[in-house]
């Protein structure tokens, strides 16, 4: 009786211990990644309809996406969405899920309420497991962090329309300025705007 309480006793402190070790490297890995002067990355994101590849500039919650096909601006509230093939321009207030499929570096704000965490250690990497403990549009999400630099090199997360995987590489952190985190509409004189707000 005495073994099998123990036993259980070991458990729930490892188990206790893997998940304060996992959020210490999730902080670190947001302080890295939400340096205060912004940042720099490559992104390729393949999903279960989305296949997209380019280059990311964030700084806090904002942040500048840019493919091929569109680029996106996101200054904390407003979304603006520019289709190069369709020159319009799309105005919205995303959800947290709209953010977090373009926005490789979103779960950096999402991990800290509603998900229970896990890690393992794995080729020099650290891979956290996070598991929503409540109704959460990201349902769950694996992340590949370095274990020296604490840069994460990719995301599956999983919503409703199954797994997404975002690889990243090339990231620096980079002084950048607030105004390109917001649609100039001077840069694009004959583009339509559409506001979905």
């Amino acid at each position: 009786m005495l073994a099998t309480l123990f036993t259980v006793h070991c458990s729930l402190f490892s188990n206790h211990a893997v998940a304060q070790s996992a959020k210490q490297v999730l902080d670190k890995t947001a302080a890295v990644v939400s340096a205060k002067s912004g940042a720099k990355a490559s992104f390729s994101i393949k999903g279960d309809q989305m296949n997209a590849s380019g280059s990311i500039a964030i700084k806090g919650k904002k942040f500048q996406a840019t493919t091929p096909q569109a680029t996106v601006w996101f200054d904390g509230k407003t979304q603006w969405t520019y289709l190069k093939k369709n020159d319009e321009v799309n105005i919205a207030n995303p959800s947290e899920s709209e953010l977090a499929a373009i926005n490789p570096y979103n779960f950096i704000y999402l991990y800290k309420n509603g998900y229970k965490y896990t890690m393992e250690k794995k080729n020099g990497n650290f891979i956290v497991h996070l598991t929503a403990s409540g109704k959460r549009s990201i349902q769950e999400m694996y992340i590949t962090i370095n274990q020296k630099t604490y840069i994460p090199s990719q995301i599956r997360m999983r919503q409703q329309k199954g797994w997404t995987t975002i690889n990243i590489t090339g990231f620096q952190q980079s002084k950048l300025y607030d105004g390109m985190f917001r649609f100039n509409s001077k840069d694009f004189p004959n583009a339509e705007v559409i506001d979905l707000r």
